[in-house]
């Protein structure tokens, strides 16, 4: 989404954002600059690594405007990412995961505390007098949406059963099959060698750096000054390789100051108020449609269209996103669980209907009885179209937004229905709640 919101008026021109998916990627050196850069900062993890791959490697583009800047653009719709706090998703209630960001502000979605979006990434108290701080670029909001490997669990259920078995662990236990991995129970002492070597060979790098830096400031000669830029070059690059290893070692996605920490209320339970800093990663491995933040009084959404496509089954997200609603205590339109039967060759579209407080959700799955002449046909496209794998080719792409179309195509009326009935609902609890103010 981040790409997109790159073009102003990309809601006018979907081809032109989509051209550039299979343009030319990002040059390496660029890549660099910026990763250099952002190693410099001290809550430098693997979120940026994470960001600036799948910035550079999948949507072609390095993206430095900040997300606040969208806040002017009223010719687009209103953007809204994303993303859970890693440690309440392991370790706490369901009213501290969810952790939206929008132009204007940040916070917990449940828990209704929010910050000014510009001082996101930053100590409250070192903003500007003007309320904007060192906000994060769009590499790193990437990082932060699509880190769905940062959370342990999901990475091994990702892993290929060959790599399972070589390691020699069973699929289900998953710390276990970290610690192979990554030789954290198993060879110790050849892990502390190969830190203290990494710790040794930066300290060399560093003094070639500022020996390089003298040789510049004493020649004008451009060949001697092109050797050297070329040794910097691979000199810097060597730096970031032995900031990674240690953030691979512990796994850490460590992405923001928390705006919460020590926060002296019963509100903010203890995953929350005792970090020093939040993990923040991608909200699809708590529910792979973004229902939270369009649930409740805060936007009071009369209508939801679900474009369902992910690697769960056919009303996964739906029955997931019911079971949060019941935990937060947010209406949410009634699913009769018979309808699960149809999961493994769904219609296109399917109409819950909200009665009072419930928005109205338009449920309608990528592939599906209308593109799909059976189940296993629906099984193989999911297969085909996994989440892990590598960036999609141009044959993809447009395969996977053609059958889209063609399913909002195919399903105008209904479409058109049920916003004209999700606008007449919304006309009548105005006038229904302006007459009762007047006292009518």
């Amino acid at each position: 989404m981040s790409t997109l919101y790159s073009d102003p008026e990309w809601s006018s021109n979907m081809d032109r954002a989509v051209s550039r998916l299979s343009g030319p990627s990002v040059m390496l050196e660029q890549a660099l600059t910026w990763l250099d850069k952002r190693a410099k900062d001290e809550n430098f993890s693997l979120t940026d690594i994470w960001g600036v791959l799948t910035s550079a490697g999948i949507m072609k583009q390095l993206d430095f405007r900040c997300l606040s800047e969208d806040g002017t653009n009223a010719f687009n719709p209103y953007p809204i990412y994303s993303a859970v706090d890693k440690n309440c998703l392991q370790h706490g209630p369901e009213k501290a995961k969810w952790f939206e960001i929008t132009p204007h502000e940040a916070g917990f979605t449940d828990l209704g505390l929010f910050i000014n979006t510009s001082h996101l990434g930053s100590r409250i108290h070192e903003a500007e007098p003007d309320g904007k701080g060192p906000e994060m670029d769009m590499v790193k909001l990437q990082g932060i949406v699509g880190s769905a490997i940062a959370d342990e669990g999901s990475l091994v259920n990702s892993i290929p059963d060959w790599l399972k078995d070589l390691v020699g662990v069973a699929a289900t236990d998953e710390n276990n099959l970290l610690d192979r991995m990554f030789l954290r129970t198993e060879v110790p002492h050849q892990v502390n060698s190969f830190l203290d070597f990494l710790d040794s060979y930066m300290r060399m790098n560093n003094g070639l750096l500022k020996l390089t830096e003298l040789i510049k400031k004493n020649t004008e000669d451009p060949a001697v000054w092109s050797g050297v830029d070329n040794l910097q070059k691979t000199l810097r690059a060597s730096s970031l390789i032995q900031k990674v290893f240690p953030l691979i070692w512990k796994w850490e996605w460590r992405t923001t100051e928390n705006f919460l920490y020590n926060y002296s209320s019963a509100v903010v339970p203890p995953c929350v108020s005792h970090k020093e800093h939040l993990q923040l990663i991608d909200a699809g491995l708590m529910l792979n449609l973004p229902y939270p933040p369009f649930l409740g009084g805060k936007r009071d959404a009369d209508l939801l269209i679900a474009l369902d496509y992910g690697s769960d089954e056919a009303f996964k997200t739906l029955t997931n996103a019911r079971d949060y609603a019941a935990a937060v205590k947010k209406p949410f339109p009634e699913i009769d669980n018979k309808i699960l039967e149809e999961r493994d060759w769904p219609k296109d579209c399917y109409v819950f209907e909200g009665k009072e407080k419930e928005p109205t959700i338009v449920y309608m799955p990528l592939f599906n009885r209308h593109n799909c002449k059976d189940a296993q046909k629906v099984k193989e496209k999911m297969e085909e179209f996994y989440t892990f794998q590598l960036p999609f080719s141009q044959d993809k792409i447009e395969l996977v937004l053609e059958t889209a179309k063609a399913n909002v195509k195919n399903n105008k009326e209904t479409l058109l229905r049920e916003i004209y009935k999700a606008a007449l609902r919304r006309h009548k609890r105005y006038y229904s709640t302006s007459s009762i103010k007047h006292g009518l």
